[in-house]
């Protein structure tokens, strides 16, 4: 395989500030150096490119930098980088993994709700940790599987226990293909991630409408008396996630952003919230027509999946049995 490899030198007199940042960026990149001052990453445009840039800087601090293309090491065979690689994402899955068990200790059945998002609020914390190595790790390190499903069992132990009397209907996935649905005009977070939902895993050809009211054989969802709707504390997105039995761990992540967004009730912490929360309301203040709402808020819900899934080695949805 290819490789990208990156050298530098720094005049002896560079500001210590200018070394220390150049090293910092080289970690949180992943690469790793198998020889005294090479650094090396796989070749990829992103791995190129964050090289070119890193370049540049060394260059304006008045130092020397050159990224080479490499087919192979002398010496060194591509396994053996690539357990390299894998080494260092290990070490640092590692100490993640040491601080969720910290965390399971102190899940000790139900709490008070401020415990409760204590907790969540470290979970996050580590999510957003897994999250930083999960970006780096090119070879898919084993631990890293290991430590996404125990931060999902975690979140599991934290999740909210539903309200009392709180019930969903099932429903099969293959009784509303075909169907034609509708939902109120000027979709925002909660109707778009449905949409998103209903095109990626029960009719990727379904017709959606927007009207302020639903024809006889139209299925309603989010709005007055439609078929799929809010339900005690959840939001349309999630009554459907529960009717159509679909579980997948980056599901229930963008679950929780959209019921966060939707209701505003403080009961999730994910760290994407803020970023997609501004868009959409981007995406409403530039004037976009339901079609481009929609066309938008698909993309961006199929990136989001994409992304989390990535992150957190998700399997595939399946239904309940």
């Amino acid at each position: 395989m290819s490789w990208v490899a990156f050298s530098y030198s720094l005049p002896s007199k560079a500001a210590s500030s200018a070394r220390v940042t150049v090293w910092r960026r080289l970690r949180r990149l992943g690469a790793i150096a198998p020889t005294n001052g090479v650094h090396v990453l796989p070749d990829r445009d992103e791995c190129l490119e964050a090289f070119q840039w890193l370049a540049q800087e060394v260059q304006q601090a008045k130092g020397e930098a050159l990224v080479l293309h490499v087919e192979r090491f002398e010496g060194m065979a591509d396994a053996q980088l690539i357990d390299l690689f894998r080494q260092v994402c290990g070490r640092e899955y590692a100490k993640v993994v040491a601080k969720a068990a910290a965390l399971e200790r102190r899940i000790e059945g139900r709490r008070p709700p401020r415990d409760q998002m204590r907790l969540r609020t470290l979970l996050e914390r580590l999510r957003r940790q897994q999250a930083d190595i999960a970006r780096v790790d090119y070879f898919d390190a084993p631990e890293g599987s290991a430590l996404a499903a125990r931060l999902s069992r975690l979140e599991e132990a934290l999740s909210p226990l539903p309200p009392s009397g709180l019930h969903v209907s099932p429903a099969a996935i293959e009784a509303y293909r075909g169907k034609q649905w509708v939902t109120r005009p000027r979709p925002h977070v909660d109707r778009l991630a449905c949409i998103w939902l209903i095109r990626r895993f029960i009719d990727a050809a379904a017709v959606i409408r927007y009207a302020p009211t639903a024809e006889p054989d139209e299925v309603a969802f989010d709005m007055r008396d439609g078929e799929f709707g809010h339900r005690g504390h959840f939001c349309t997105f999630e009554t459907m996630l529960v009717a159509f039995g679909l579980q997948d761990s980056s599901l229930r992540a963008i679950a929780e952003i959209v019921h966060e967004i939707d209701l505003r009730d403080g009961r999730y912490a994910r760290p994407e919230t803020a970023g997609v929360d501004a868009i959409l309301k981007g995406w409403l203040l530039a004037g976009f027509t339901d079609a481009e709402l929609e066309s938008h808020g698909v993309a961006l819900f199929e990136g989001l999946y994409a992304g989390l899934s990535r992150v957190q080695r998700a399997p595939t949805p399946r239904r309940k049995r």
